[in-house]
C-alpha cells in the first residue's frame, strides 16, 4: 500500500495479541490463520489498520517481548507464509498492517546472545553490555524492572550483561554502529515484504550512560537511563534511515516525565515518531485515577503539540487492566460506562487505537491463585508485596486488578466452549463471564456496546470534524464532566461526558452549547437547549447551532 503523508491520521488502529485472538488448530494458543480467520469481523467492526503484537521466533519468557530471531515467525503462531496471507488478505480488505518491534534488547536465545556469551572476541561482543565485577559483584545496584538485579553474571566471560527487564532479556548496545545497522536491516526487511508501519516497544532507554556508573546507585534501570540524548539520536537516525522516506507509520511506546518528553518525541521537526504511547504503569493508575486528573492530562498534551504534533489515543492495550473495569464501572453500570469510554476516545483529537475485545466490554478476571497467572510482571508484584509484609490475600487482590493478564485472557466470541476461540484448553483461562460478554451477541443487538464502535467510527470517517478539528474544553468546573468543542471549516460538535454514578445537570445555555444531539450512549436525540440532565455515564454528542 502507498501512502501519503500523514495517512496515520485518519486511521482506527486495532491491536490483536495473536496468542488470545483466535485459535486456529486446536492447540489452546491463538494464531496468524486465526487472525485471518476474522478478518471480516474487524472490516464489520470498521477499522483500517491491525497492529500486531510480536509474532516473531521467541522463548516466550515474556510472551514474544523476548525475539530470537526477527525474520522467522515463531511457530506457535504459524509460518510466514501464513504472515505473507494475512498482509494480502488485510490489505485486499483496505487495512493497513502494523508490526510491533522490540528494539531494547532481544531473547537470550538470540544467535547474537548465543556468541556474544560464548567469548569476549565473539564478532558479536559488542552487541550487548558487558561490564567486569566491581568487588566481586555486580557493575552497580541498578535493579530490573521484572525483579532482582540487572546484571547477569556470564562464568564463559567473566562479566555480566545488562537487562533492563528479565534475565531471559539482555539489553543491546546501541552505542555500537554495527548493532544500529543491523536493526536498520531488519526494520527494511519487513518494510520490503509490506508492512505500512510499526509500533516500537519500550524504546525510551536505548543510551544508558554507562560512562557515568555510581556503584551505589540501586534505582531501576529502565528509571535511571530514561530519554537520555542518546536514545533520541538513535530514535531519528532509525526512522529518517527506515520509515520516513515511505511515510510508514510509526508510534513509540515512551516513558514521559513531563510535557517536554511528548515534544521531543512526536514534534515534526524532531523527527522521530508519528505519535507515541506513553507508558503508566496501572499501580500508577489505579492509586492516582480520577477524570478530573485525566481531564488535565489531556489538556496539557494537546497544548503542547497541537501545532506540530499528534496524538495515539488509547484506554487499553496488552498491558493495561481491561478499561471498563479501570476507567468505568463494570458492575453497575458496565454498558453506559463501555460506550462512554469508547466515545471519549473517539472523539478526542488523535488516532484511535481500539484493544482486542474492548468493543465488545470485555472486564478485568480475578485468578483465584497467584499461580494461575501466567504475566511475570504479576508475579514480581505479589512476591513483592508480601516481602513487603503485605498480607497473602492484600497482596493476591493488588496484583489481580493490576495484572497484565487482565488484557490477554482470551477473546470472547460467542457463548459455545471454550467463548469460541479453541476447541482446545486455551494457554489462558477465559473469562466466566464469556456466556454473556460475547461477541456473537452484540452483534445481533442494534444497542450493544459493538454496534456504538461501529457507529462512532463511522462518524470519525464521515466528518472531518473528529479528525481534524481543533479542541477546546468546557464546563471544567466539575470533577465528573469531560467535556470539549470539536471545530473544523464552520462545524462545531460538543462532546460531553459524565464521569460519574449519579445523574450530572449541565447548562447547555451557559457557554451556547445548544444544539442537535449527534449521538448519545442513553439513547438521547433530538434538538437540546437550556439545562438536561445526563445519566449515569452518559456521552453525548451535539452538533450546535450555527
Amino acid at each position: 500500500m502507498k501512502h501519503k503523508q500523514d495517512w496515520f491520521k485518519e486511521l482506527v488502529i486495532y491491536q490483536i495479541y495473536p496468542r488470545s485472538f483466535q485459535d486456529s488448530n486446536g492447540d489452546g494458543v491463538g494464531d496468524l490463520k486465526g487472525v485471518l480467520q476474522r478478518l471480516d469481523y474487524l472490516a464489520e467492526l470498521g477499522v483500517n489498520a491491525l497492529w500486531l503484537s510480536p509474532v516473531y521466533a521467541s522463548p516466550n519468557v515474556d510472551n514474544g517481548y523476548d525475539v530470537s530471531d526477527y525474520r522467522q515467525i515463531m511457530p506457535e503462531f504459524g509460518t510466514m507464509d501464513d504472515w505473507d496471507a494475512l498482509l494480502a488478505e488485510a490489505h485486499r480488505r483496505g487495512m493497513a498492517l502494523i508490526m510491533d518491534l522490540v528494539l531494547n534488547h532481544t531473547s537470550d536465545q538470540h544467535p547474537w546472545f548465543q556468541s556474544a556469551r560464548q567469548s569476549r572476541d565473539s564478532p558479536y561482543s559488542g552487541f550487548y553490555i558487558w561490564r567486569d565485577p566491581v568487588n566481586g559483584g555486580p557493575p552497580n545496584g541498578w535493579r530490573a524492572v521484572f525483579g532482582g538485579s540487572a546484571w547477569e553474571y556470564v562464568p564463559e566471560r567473566g562479566q555480566y550483561y545488562l537487562h533492563s527487564f528479565a534475565k531471559e532479556q539482555p539489553d543491546l548496545n546501541w552505542e555500537d554502529p554495527q548493532v544500529r545497522a543491523a536493526v536498520h536491516d531488519i526494520v527494511r526487511w519487513w518494510a520490503d515484504k509490506g508492512v505500512d508501519g510499526f509500533r516500537v516497544d519500550a524504546i525510551s532507554y536505548l543510551d544508558k550512560h554507562l560512562e557515568a556508573l555510581d556503584p551505589g546507585d540501586g534505582r531501576i534501570c529502565t528509571a535511571a537511563c530514561t530519554n537520555l540524548p542518546g536514545t533520541h539520536r538513535y530514535i531519528r537516525e532509525l526512522v529518517q534511515a527506515t520509515c520516513a522516506p515511505d511515510h510508514l507509520m510509526t508510534v513509540g511506546e515512551v516513558t514521559c516525565l513531563c510535557l517536554e518528553d511528548h515534544w521531543d518525541y512526536t514534534a515534526r521537526s524532531r523527527g522521530e515518531f508519528d505519535m507515541a504511547i506513553p507508558f503508566v504503569s496501572p499501580i500508577e493508575e489505579l492509586q492516582g485515577w480520577s477524570p478530573r486528573q485525566m481531564r488535565a492530562q489531556i489538556n496539557a498534551v494537546y497544548q503542547k503539540l497541537r501545532l506540530e504534533g499528534w496524538w495515539a489515543r488509547f484506554l487499553s492495550n496488552h498491558d493495561k487492566p481491561r478499561q471498563v473495569s479501570l476507567y468505568g464501572d463494570a458492575e453497575r453500570h458496565w454498558e453506559a460506562s463501555a460506550k462512554l469510554l469508547a466515545a471519549l476516545l473517539h472523539t478526542l483529537p488523535g488516532t484511535p487505537f481500539i484493544y482486542q475485545g474492548e468493543e465488545i466490554g470485555m472486564t478485568n478476571i480475578a485468578l483465584p491463585e497467584i499461580g494461575d497467572y501466567d504475566d511475570i510482571d504479576t508475579q514480581n508484584l505479589y512476591r513483592s508485596l508480601v516481602a513487603a509484609g503485605v498480607e497473602e490475600k492484600e497482596a493476591l487482590r493488588r496484583a489481580q486488578l493490576a495484572s497484565r493478564d487482565n488484557a490477554r485472557t482470551p477473546m470472547q466470541w460467542d457463548s459455545s466452549s471454550n467463548a469460541g476461540f479453541s476447541t482446545g484448553a486455551p494457554w489462558l483461562p477465559i473469562n466466566p463471564n464469556y456466556t454473556a460478554i460475547n461477541a456473537a451477541e452484540q452483534r445481533g443487538r442494534q444497542d450493544s456496546i459493538f454496534t456504538f464502535y461501529q457507529t462512532l467510527i463511522r462518524l470519525r470517517r464521515e466528518h472531518p470534524v473528529l479528525i481534524h478539528g481543533d479542541y477546546t474544553p468546557v464546563l471544567e468546573e466539575d470533577d465528573n464532566l469531560f467535556a470539549y468543542l470539536r471545530r473544523w471549516e464552520g462545524t462545531t460538535w460538543a462532546v460531553i461526558h459524565n464521569f460519574g454514578p449519579a445523574p450530572q445537570r449541565v447548562p447547555l445555555d451557559r457557554q451556547n452549547l445548544s444544539g442537535k444531539a449527534v449521538l448519545s450512549n442513553c439513547g438521547r436525540s433530538g434538538e437540546l437547549e437550556g439545562e438536561i440532565i445526563l445519566e449515569p455515564y452518559e456521552s453525548l454528542i451535539l452538533e450546535l447551532d450555527s
